[in-house]
């Protein structure tokens, strides 16, 4: 399901719901879905881990996948990265 502009985040080709999961499965969910998306295409994963912030960043650094943006919400946190 693609990205709503209106809704202020970014739009997106695949998205992964990782709320409930604790680490390091999100991460092991955003890895299994950027394998099958093209260079450049976005992917939105939700998560409600506490330590999921810290550990995509570390995650997209690792991997040269662009990190667009962590988006902070009522019990959960949005993130958008871009597959290099």
């Amino acid at each position: 399901m693609p990205g709503d502009a209106f809704s202020g985040h970014p739009l997106f080709q695949h998205s992964v719901d990782a709320t409930g999961l604790a680490c390091p499965l999100p991460i092991l969910r955003a890895k299994k879905a950027l394998a099958v998306l093209v260079s450049g295409d976005t992917l939105q994963i939700i998560t409600t881990d506490r330590g999921a912030v810290k550990d995509f960043q570390a995650f997209c650094r690792q991997t040269g996948n662009e990190l667009i943006a962590q988006i902070e919400e009522p019990g959960r946190v949005v993130h958008y990265m871009r597959r290099r």
